[in-house]
């Protein structure tokens, strides 16, 4: 697995000091709202949790399921909702949509749309990764984390066919894995 990564750009001790920054932050923003932390799945997970200890204010969370991907490595444009939110905390709610990667803007558009029409009070995206270079759809992270070039990436919940999720660190796959 390890030799699957041409080479880290993001260690583990970046990863926390990112978290903590924008943990720090979200606090100071959202103290007096109602905070509800959407985590996208699968690829935020490791983020949100790490994330949402951060945070020292109260708040709720909760799951979405999306893809636009499929097993490849460029969007398909289509968006579809695979699991959707358990509860009905959005009305009224100061939502922040967290994500591990903001790459096309494709789904995260989508996702507000859908969102949207749920009547939160606010929708904010907080993201771990964004690669501006990239976007296809006019959608801009309030939070982010660090800017990465455009390279595939993986580890600290992002995958490639399912793997590499569990790597402490965000590496580039070497282009012979995935091609």
């Amino acid at each position: 697995m390890f030799n699957d990564i041409e080479r880290v750009l993001v260690s583990e001790e970046e990863l926390s000091e990112i978290v903590k920054k924008l943990g720090a932050q979200i606090t100071e923003d959202y103290k007096d709202k109602n905070l509800v932390l959407v985590s996208v799945l699968k690829g935020s997970v490791v983020f949100m949790a790490d994330l949402m200890r951060e945070i020292k204010i109260p708040c709720t969370i909760d799951f979405m399921s999306v893809s636009s991907y499929g097993s490849g490595t460029k969007t398909s444009g289509v968006v579809k909702i695979i699991k959707d939110l358990d509860t009905d905390v959005v009305n009224g709610a100061d939502l922040l949509i967290v994500e591990d990667i903001l790459d096309s803007g494709v789904t995260l558009e989508y996702l507000i749309k859908v969102l949207s029409a749920r009547n939160p009070k606010s929708i904010k995206i907080c993201t771990l990764l964004d690669k501006p270079e990239r976007r296809k759809a006019d959608v801009k992270a309030d939070y982010a984390g660090t800017q990465i070039p455009d390279a595939f990436v993986v580890g600290y919940g992002l995958d490639f066919n399912e793997k590499y999720r569990n790597l402490p660190y965000i590496g580039a796959l070497k282009p012979a894995v995935y091609e």
